[in-house]
């Protein structure tokens, strides 16, 4: 039987080669005219006694495996709706999550932040990326953060210290700031928690690692 299958294979695709040179049919218009190709082909062997068993054959394996193509594609829509709600719930809860959340270079230039980080340096998000964050800061601060990063360059990560935030016109803000590297290697995050006492803070960098 398969050698019978795979003979009206051949048969249907020399069939739809000829009716292409012949119409000289392309594009999407080909693939209506081979479909209707395909049918008159099985139509014709089904009506020959000596194929018509095989092209039954070749007809119910064509219908299976066109209820597989129809459940793969609903199994495909089904993940892709999956995954775009997984997308949605994880972009929520990083944006109005209760900490600041900030991706920079080795420069301090903000690549992302969330709605909280946002918030703290008063203003649109828009407008904060590609600004370097240490313009943010104390220049004390604004040095400590260099000294951490440089060690988290180094390879001690975490690293934790209080930082003053100056956003705007404010009244200096302490901040504690807690930096890691990006999984990507090339750039650093970090979280920012606003202290309930406000007042001076000391900005000197100390692992948060227990070293």
């Amino acid at each position: 039987m398969a050698t019978d299958l795979n003979g009206i294979l051949t048969q249907a695709e020399l069939r739809l080669r000829a009716v292409k040179r012949l119409t000289g049919a392309s594009g999407s218009h080909d693939s209506r005219l081979s479909g209707s190709a395909a049918f008159q082909v099985l139509h014709d062997l089904a009506s020959s006694p000596s194929t018509a068993a095989a092209a039954m054959a070749l007809l119910h394996e064509l219908q299976v495996h066109q209820v597989e193509v129809d459940l793969q594609d609903e199994e495909l829509r089904r993940s892709r709706a999956e995954l775009e709600s997984t997308l949605f719930r994880q972009v929520q809860l990083y944006d109005f999550a209760p900490v600041g959340c900030l991706t920079v270079d080795k420069g301090t230039v903000l690549r992302e932040l969330n709605l909280t980080a946002a918030l703290m340096l008063g203003c649109e998000r828009d407008k904060l990326l590609r600004r370097n964050f240490d313009a943010f800061l104390a220049p004390q601060s604004a040095r400590a953060l260099q000294a951490m990063l440089t060690r988290v360059d180094q390879g001690a990560s975490p690293v934790a210290a209080e930082l003053q935030l100056v956003a705007g016109r404010r009244t200096p803000r302490g901040m504690h700031a807690s930096i890691s590297r990006d999984p990507d290697g090339q750039h650093f995050l970090i979280a920012l928690v606003e202290l309930a006492e406000q007042g001076e803070a000391p900005v000197q960098p100390s692992p948060a690692d227990g070293r």
